[in-house]
């Protein structure tokens, strides 16, 4: 079975790859938790990140907003103690940080989908190569979030977070979840734009 080429051959890559990735979310616990993983995945593997997911849920309230925006500089100290997790100070104060900043804002779910017109952008990409890091949408969506208060949401991890959370669709065209992805949305997901 072909995939994107950056999958690699470890089960939980495949399993991200063919459930997760590029698969439109609406639900707010879901578009919060991937922009707490891709924030702490900033300078590191993605898949380093998913080793430590579950982990992460465990000791960051299962990514619930209100109880993470109530963290404690002391739960903060335990947790920067936990092998289990990336133990990264900034980071673990900027999952708090955008907690408190994801409970200001009115309508999390539109505003997140408001950067792509609220459809998903389908992008025609034979490879890899062809995938950029960053696009407009991206840097807009950036300047947007720290404007809302939020912090590790640069336009690189937010094209990182909009490709996970199916905002756009980056699968590439030799991937087999590229046609599954279109089929799907044209029976009952929310329309694409094609690109």
């Amino acid at each position: 079975m072909q995939r994107c080429a950056w999958c690699s051959d470890d089960p939980l890559y495949i399993d991200y790859h063919d459930h997760e990735w590029g698969v439109p979310t609406r639900d707010p616990q879901v578009l919060f938790e991937f922009l707490l993983l891709e924030a702490f995945q900033a300078g590191l593997s993605w898949i380093t990140v998913l080793k430590k997911r579950e982990r992460y849920r465990e000791v960051l309230f299962g990514f619930d907003p209100q109880c993470l925006a109530r963290m404690t500089d002391a739960e903060i100290d335990e947790r920067l103690q936990d092998p289990g997790i990336i133990r990264n100070r900034r980071k673990l104060e900027a999952a708090r940080n955008n907690a408190r900043a994801w409970l200001q804002l009115e309508d999390p779910v539109g505003f997140i989908w408001s950067f792509v017109g609220g459809r998903p952008l389908v992008n025609q990409y034979a490879s890899r190569e062809q995938v950029p890091a960053v696009t407009a949408e991206a840097e807009t969506m950036s300047r947007a979030l720290k404007k809302a208060g939020f912090s590790f949401v640069g336009p690189t991890i937010c094209y990182a977070y909009m490709q996970a959370c199916g905002l756009v669709m980056d699968h590439t065209l030799d991937c087999h979840r590229h046609a599954q992805l279109v089929d799907a949305s044209a029976t009952s997901g929310p329309s694409m734009q094609v690109h």
